[in-house]
């Protein structure tokens, strides 16, 4: 293999390649990136691609010139280090003898030694997986949405996961797709994100479908998208989800592509925890409710992890207080835009809210209570709605 590479456009691939790298492994081949070079009509392409066995990406690196094709099997620690050090290197040459590397710039030379490519484990195939065609059943679900339809949903959701939990279930997202409706369902037990979205007509006689993402693999799918209107192609299987992100058509190679394992279990039934019966409803400016809830948390800690919220319907404002022994107390008065109900006073974890306002776009939030001690609702439009439980501040 001989290429020469534009070294800001490879330090992109290889920025994005070394997200799904296994840290530490016994296949020392999984914690490489496996370089291939091909030539055909006179166009050069380089593929990098990378797996820990659960998630893979394989991207396509721009601007190349192919001088002799192959493939190469690299540490990918080392190869992330070389590229970023040589960053007065408008381009770089990567030529190949047996399993060495050789990374040449003007005044450096670099020789990094490798493993044989063909140790190198197989990268699920978009077009096998969504048809069949490498053997196993085709895909249960197969649909196109846009990047920002995508981006919209994994934003709004991700973020409500469980980090660590032993129902590992809540440790991804819910992806449910019924004709041309899409949605994601996050929770950590504690709150919950559901965001919905449209697909284009010509999905509307999609095969409905669901599955669980892991946290991973949907942090990786975000960086990879691009520009909102980019078309990004997503396949369901029994066993996993794949994204062909870039190409004009589900059957064309994009960009690039991510396939993940699915996360085995059942997620909760998240519609019964959505309540129904919410008699107050506060119509907030999102930044003033924002400000007003990220100065109130000044005054919290661990042991008081909660800002007290008390509504005067009358008056149309809320009081947020907060306070933490040895530390001191905080009020702040907000006005509201609009009160329906009866005063009520409530305690939220104060992250639970900022991280919520934070994916919301439109400049005012609904909120929904019912009693101090029952579940409180965000909503953003018909499209995003954020369950929150409360605090005791007692």
């Amino acid at each position: 293999m001989n290429v020469v590479c534009d070294r800001a456009a490879l330090l992109d691939a290889i920025n994005l390649v070394s997200g799904v790298v296994a840290s530490r492994s016994p296949r020392p081949q999984l914690t490489c990136v496996k370089l291939a070079a091909t030539q055909s009509d006179g166009v050069g392409e380089l593929v990098l691609a990378a797996t820990d066995a659960e998630i893979a990406l394989h991207i396509t690196v721009p601007q190349v010139q192919v001088r002799e094709p192959g493939e190469a099997l690299i540490p990918a620690d080392k190869l992330k280090q070389i590229i970023s050090a040589e960053d007065n290197e408008a381009t770089l040459t990567l030529e190949t003898d047996g399993e060495t590397c050789h990374i040449k710039g003007v005044d450096a030379h670099f020789k990094v030694y490798g493993y044989p490519p063909g140790e190198f484990p197989p990268v699920p195939d978009f077009q096998a997986a969504s048809t069949g065609a490498g053997g196993g059943p085709p895909a249960k679900s197969v649909f196109s949405a846009e990047a920002g339809t995508l981006n919209l949903l994994v934003d709004r959701t991700l973020f409500a996961t469980a980090r660590e939990n032993s129902r590992y279930a809540i440790n991804g997202v819910l992806m449910k797709r019924d004709g041309r409706k899409v949605e994601m369902v996050a929770t950590d037990g504690r709150r919950l994100a559901l965001c919905k979205a449209q697909l284009a007509a010509s999905e509307k006689d999609g095969d409905p479908a669901s599955c669980i993402i892991p946290n991973k693999a949907l942090t990786l799918l975000s960086r990879l998208l691009g520009t909102n209107n980019e078309p990004v192609h997503v396949a369901i299987t029994d066993s996993q989800a794949l994204f062909n992100i870039g190409a004009p058509e589900p059957s064309a190679t994009g960009r690039a592509t991510l396939s993940t394992n699915l996360v085995d279990g059942n997620f909760p039934p998240y519609e019964d925890v959505i309540p129904r019966d919410q008699d107050k409803k506060i119509t907030f400016d999102r930044d003033v409710l924002f400000s007003g809830v990220k100065r109130a948390a000044l005054l919290t800690n661990e042991e008081s992890r909660g800002v007290r919220l008390a509504f005067d319907g009358k008056g149309k404002r809320v009081e947020l207080t907060s306070r933490a022994p040895e530390m001191g107390e905080a009020q702040i008065t907000l006005d509201v835009a609009e009160y329906d109900g009866d005063d009520v006073e409530i305690g939220f974890n104060p992250g639970f809210i900022l991280e919520a306002l934070r994916v919301i776009p439109d400049t005012q939030v609904l909120m929904e209570l019912k009693a101090s001690n029952k579940p409180g609702l965000i909503r953003s439009g018909a499209d995003f709605t954020y369950v929150v439980m409360p605090v005791s501040l007692t």
